[in-house]
């Protein structure tokens, strides 16, 4: 049983466990401290205190120096003073040294109206800097996804703890001393060159500028406002669940209908559903689960067990770096992004009569990854990209705000077919275990021929970070591992890289909570009940669908009658699979 203690913190009194810090402690009664370079992660059992920043100092009676609340331990009978004018004049001091070494570009810098520090020095009453000096410059990395500006890095480390310690990519740590210290990979090489995953989760932790997403909606408006370019959009499954947060909505609300209008607002001239292609990556990386098991069950023992799911860029990523002997073990299908490009160019638009090269076909996607995806040369057709370029939940978000919409009040119109119908299965795509449950749903059927009665299945559904489950098919017993977060998904590929692993599928999302909390969605600062109440809406509009089964999707069924032919055929192989690579020796010293 845990010994609590009583102290007093702003003359209230307050018990807490021994051993809990003056920040929590504070935080419990109500009261607010501000902080920058603390971080916690709620569930993962990690917080990140390294009480570098200062401006969270409290004052202690009986203690000479101010204390940084954020992993100083309370003792009994303490007496702090969270905002005493001792305390006011110490963090003003601490702001103002900041901000002595720090741009002054906040009128043109990506993070303006939503960064900490900025927050925090308005709410001190920051007007002036009092201190002189040198400032430290460094070179802007801009790779294919995230933008690096150190110039903004204020040395709180979370996006090292975030990179390291909850992904275990290691493309992030501090390097060199004193003022020329700084957050970078190794050696200073740029993140292109690095081991970065560019699942951007770095981005969604960092308080400042220093890290930002790689914005597209510039080129977007170009493109829209030429007349000579046809310019259609696919809208991933957990945008809908988490943009409304961006206009005050409440976290879960779905905002499917109003945010087919917005885009149509905007001009694009087709609004689609990337839970169309997620229909027809269930089609295809069904199809090759199955005829692996079937290899499996006759004997072949050169058959690649278990099947990884493939659907994630960032992860793709992650295993080419970390294990690329492994590269022939993922699905070779294309994540949904990246089927609907070649749907698009290569079938909707001789349906359209439009040219491939007077297509433009964007994406919206929760995820940073997605915009390095967009980019990968297998993925072009004499340079001419599937997918012309991906922005993030918050890039629509802010394009929505920039032409002026009341996006609350929008009304509710429907996507454009054919490549806007999609299924239920389709849409739980943006949570973790949803695209295991929704390739369950159609591989039963197809395996056994009986109609599946009961399509949910929860015990594939959850937050733990791993998950297990066993699945009858009818007789054939499925294995099946579910990871979400890269520091999860390793811990699984390390087992199968020793032979100790005993499923035949296994689901693996870069990000934690999955799609849902993805690297360009609305900022959770690490709260999963946001992520929760994100899958839950999307579960709620899979309910809600008249088909729940990606194989009973019409257009799906019509798509492969009038063009592709049958699943892991011919032509399908060759437009809807890919292939990996080794990148384990590529990264790059200058």
């Amino acid at each position: 049983m845990e010994q609590m203690i009583k102290l007093t913190i702003d003359n209230k009194e307050v018990e807490v466990a021994k051993g809990t810090t003056m920040l929590t402690a504070a935080k419990q009664i109500g009261v607010e401290i501000p902080t920058l370079c603390h971080m916690h992660l709620e569930d993962m059992n990690i917080e990140h205190n390294p009480g570098g920043c200062r401006i969270c100092v409290v004052e202690v009676d009986g203690r000479r120096n101010l204390a940084p609340s954020c992993n100083s331990k309370c003792e009994a009978g303490m007496n702090i003073k969270t905002h005493s004018m001792r305390v006011l004049n110490a963090r003003k001091t601490v702001m103002e040294l900041m901000l002595s070494d720090h741009p002054f570009d906040c009128l043109v810098c990506a993070k303006s109206g939503n960064c900490d520090l900025q927050t925090i020095a308005q709410n001190l009453g920051v007007r002036e800097i009092h201190y002189a000096g040198a400032k430290s410059t460094y070179k802007v990395d801009t790779s294919p996804a995230i933008i690096r500006d150190m110039d903004k890095c204020i040395m709180c480390r979370r996006c090292e703890t975030m990179c390291n310690d909850v992904q275990t990519v290691g493309a992030l740590s501090a390097i060199n001393r004193g003022f020329e210290s700084v957050v970078a990979p190794a050696f200073e090489m740029d993140l292109e060159k690095s081991t970065c995953t560019y699942c951007g989760q770095c981005v969604a932790v960092c308080p400042t500028g220093a890290l930002t997403e790689k914005d597209h909606t510039n080129q977007l408006i170009r493109d829209l406002a030429n007349p000579n370019k046809t310019v259609v959009v696919q809208t991933a499954p957990a945008v809908r669940a988490a943009l409304g947060e961006e206009f005050g909505m409440e976290v879960g609300t779905l905002v499917t209908g109003k945010m087919v209008t917005a885009l149509r607002n905007l001009g694009f001239d087709s609004v689609f559903d990337t839970d169309f292609a997620a229909d027809l990556t269930i089609m295809e990386e069904g199809t090759e689960l199955l005829q692996r098991l079937g290899a499996h069950l006759k004997g072949d023992k050169d058959v690649k067990l278990p099947i990884l799911t493939s659907c994630c860029p960032g992860w793709v990523n992650f295993f080419e770096h970390h294990f690329p002997e492994m590269k022939d073990i993922p699905s070779t299908a294309r994540s949904p992004q990246q089927m609907f490009g070649p749907i698009a160019k290569n079938y909707l638009a001789k349906e359209m009569g439009v040219k491939r090269e007077d297509m433009i076909v964007v994406s919206i996607m929760p995820c940073l990854a997605k915009k390095y995806e967009c980019q990968r040369d297998e993925f072009k057709v004499d340079g001419d990209p599937d997918v012309n370029y991906s922005i993030s939940t918050r890039e629509l978000a802010n394009l929505i705000k920039q032409a002026n919409m009341d996006f609350v009040t929008l009304p509710e119109e429907d996507f454009d077919n054919p490549m806007g119908e999609s299924t239920g299965a389709g849409v739980i795509f943006g949570t973790t275990g949803g695209v295991i449950e929704a390739a369950t749903r159609t591989a039963y059927e197809v395996y056994t021929g009986k109609t599946l009665e009961k399509v949910d299945f929860n015990a594939l559904r959850g937050m733990e970070g791993i998950r297990s489950a066993k699945v009858d098919f009818d007789g054939l017993e499925l294995n099946i591992g579910i990871a979400h977060g890269l520091g999860n998904a390793r811990k699984l590929l390390e087992e199968v890289r020793d032979g100790k692993s005993n499923y035949h599928a296994i689901e693996i999302m870069a990000c934690p909570g999955g799609c849902i909390g993805g690297g360009g969605q609305p900022l959770h600062h690490g709260d999963t009940s946001v992520l929760a109440k994100r899958a839950a809406a999307l579960y709620r509009e899979d309910a809600g669908k008249a088909i729940r089964k990606s194989h009973e999707n019409p257009y799906i069924i019509k798509l492969y009658e009038e063009f592709l032919g049958k699943p892991c055929g011919e032509l399908s192989h060759k437009l809807l699979h890919t292939h990996y690579f080794d990148k384990k020796n590529e990264i790059e010293i200058e």
